[in-house]
């Protein structure tokens, strides 16, 4: 990676008055947490199932016991810290420059950095809610849980994260999609886009320069601006 590409991301991000971040796995794997489809990501791993079917709906609630014996084991990461990549993005919302971060993450690792307008499109798993009362629990109360975490109430405590099979939230995507559209410059972080709808999202960038910023190539390399082949926390590193 050249030092030109990087001095024009500086460039760029010191002209830009409204910067949307958006992210993916690849984000967090600087913070320990692994991610999905790289070689020693979720899914190269071997389980009884499927990790996609594992993680799904259908799965939570016709196997409610083996969900969460999945989810508290893989899923469920609170002992991570925020990498650079996530105080950087943190510094320049606090400069005024980074008006929203869209994240696929569930982690929590950018309101852990200090970011504060976070858009998290596949919920968090710092939000637990009680499926028949509806009260809320913290990651760290469903860890310590055996089995399956239960509420005072007896309720099933799900975590408030988007299973394969459930729609995202409509009004953080609406949220994303106002946020991306007025954007004047997007960096995109971490992510192969080939999650959808969130990475459908994209399609609502209106601005002049969109950067890419990835250790692998991704379907959207051809439409960027700037493609930076670069851990996500090195880019940034400079901004911090």
């Amino acid at each position: 990676m050249s030092d030109t590409a990087l001095t024009t991301l500086k460039q760029w991000v010191e002209e830009s008055r409204r910067i949307v971040f958006f992210g993916g796995a690849g984000v967090s794997t600087e913070s320990g947490i692994p991610d999905f489809r790289s070689e020693d990501g979720l899914y190269r791993q071997t389980y009884q199932y499927p990790p996609e079917q594992m993680l799904s709906h259908s799965f939570f609630m016709s196997h409610t016991e083996e969900f969460f014996e999945y989810y508290k084991n893989q899923m469920l990461v609170l002992d991570v810290k925020p990498n650079n990549a996530h105080l950087a993005l943190a510094k320049l919302e606090q400069e005024g420059k980074l008006t929203a971060v869209v994240t696929q993450n569930i982690d929590g690792l950018h309101q852990a950095g200090g970011s504060e307008n976070v858009l998290e499109l596949h919920g968090s798993i710092h939000r637990n809610y009680c499926m028949k009362c509806h009260k809320f629990y913290d990651g760290a109360y469903v860890k310590a849980q055996p089995g399956i975490p239960r509420c005072s109430c007896g309720g099933i405590i799900k975590p408030d994260v988007v299973l394969y099979e459930e729609a995202l939230d409509q009004d953080t995507m609406n949220r994303s999609v106002q946020a991306i559209s007025q954007a004047d410059l997007m960096i995109i972080g971490g992510t192969s886009l080939v999650v959808y709808p969130a990475a459908g999202l994209v399609q609502y960038y209106r601005g002049r320069r969109l950067v890419l910023i990835n250790k692998g190539s991704t379907s959207m390399d051809g439409n960027a601006d700037l493609v930076i082949s670069l851990p996500i926390g090195e880019a940034l590193e400079m901004f911090l």
